[in-house]
């Protein structure tokens, strides 16, 4: 089974530091939730209040419809991976998946069954007699995941658990990750940092920014439709072009910048006359400096470098006002691209660029 997570207006103080403000979102069972945001946002806080290893400050956490205030962690039907880990060392693999199960007074022969069955789900059969010094990182892995899930929570909360892993390990451990989180059912509320994790693994995002909750979106409609400053910085990378607001209509805005007059689709929150940000994905971006484009989104800019990078490239290069700009092109049309010292028009379409009220937030 699996059980829905409601935060209801909740803050989380400590002394004179506000660490969680007014932080309000629903996970539906059997979701898979990421809450993304850069150290010390608050996204660990919010995890162990779930958890019920913190009493938030004000407001409520709900899970499957029931106030958790004054329930210990023992009393939830949660359970947490922690970064760590934690492993015990001179316990084999099956007897760290049973350890919950033997704390709860299951007889062993059920809890053998159980850490059996779990072997075979997370596809380590015949590593039970095995110590936790003799896996790899990845399997180690698995085994904290399957000790978990072996006391059958209906909520599983993961603290950044890939960080400690090579970029590799990462990648294939993520997969199985989503995979495993498919075939149990099991809500995952998962803490990340990387927004790669993030967006690879889950049906939504919750971004986090100094302790206040900016954006929850499916991975797809973050990256297209960023409703802030801090999460169009923040997700993805981003050309930002800080402009006055000098038209709207049919849902597009002109904006007067230094780099001329650029239009793009007018996000929440944008008015006519103040100022603007415009932002502009890498590959959204096209070198021809023959024509503007069709859009007349056209940014003059000298190629500072290329870094190649297999499938795609990324040219470096530094528009007329100063600013840098980012342009992803694929790695079989090199050839074609402007070479370091030559300057070239970037073009763009409206569609693919977006105004928000305000200057660029990289916090």
């Amino acid at each position: 089974m699996s059980q829905s997570v409601a935060l209801i207006d909740v803050g989380m103080t400590f002394g004179a530091a506000r660490a969680v403000g007014g932080v309000s979102f629903t996970v539906p069972g059997g979701e898979f939730f990421s809450i993304l945001g850069p150290s010390g946002c608050g996204k660990t806080t919010i995890l162990r209040m779930i958890a019920g290893f913190l009493e938030p400050t004000e407001g409520r956490v709900e899970i499957g419809g029931r106030d958790m205030a004054g329930l210990g962690p023992n009393q939830r039907p949660t359970a947490m991976i922690f970064q760590s880990l934690a492993l015990f060392p001179l316990m084999s693999v099956r007897d760290n998946i049973a350890f919950g199960l033997e704390a709860r007074g299951v007889d062993r022969k059920t809890r053998r069954a159980k850490a059996d069955a779990l072997l075979a789900l997370i596809a380590l059969e015949g590593y039970g007699e095995r110590m936790p010094g003799e896996l790899s990182g990845g399997q180690r892995q698995r085994v904290a995941i399957a000790r978990a899930l072996a006391v059958e929570p209906e909520v599983l909360l993961l603290d950044e658990p890939l960080s400690a892993l090579d970029l590799k390990l990462r990648q294939h451990m993520r997969a199985e990750l989503r995979a495993l989180q498919r075939r149990t059912g099991v809500t995952f509320i998962y803490i990340t940092h990387d927004q790669s994790e993030a967006l690879a693994m889950s049906d939504r995002v919750a971004v986090m920014s100094a302790g206040v909750l900016q954006q929850v979106a499916t991975p797809e409609a973050l990256y297209a439709n960023p409703a802030t400053p801090f999460v169009a910085g923040f997700v993805g990378e981003n050309n930002a072009f800080q402009g006055v607001v000098v038209d709207m209509g049919e849902g597009m805005a002109a904006l007067d910048t230094r780099a001329g007059r650029l239009t793009g689709r007018a996000g929440p929150g944008l008015a006519r006359g103040a100022m603007a940000t415009l932002y502009v994905r890498p590959e959204a971006l096209s070198a021809d400096p023959g024509r503007r484009d069709a859009d007349g989104n056209a940014v003059r800019a000298t190629v500072e470098r290329l870094d190649f990078e297999g499938a795609f490239a990324l040219l470096h290069a530094r528009r007329e006002d100063g600013a840098p700009l980012v342009v992803s092109t694929p790695g079989a049309r090199l050839a074609e691209t402007p070479q370091p010292g030559a300057a070239a028009l970037f073009g763009f379409s409206a569609r693919d660029a977006v105004a928000l009220p305000g200057a660029p937030d990289h916090a």
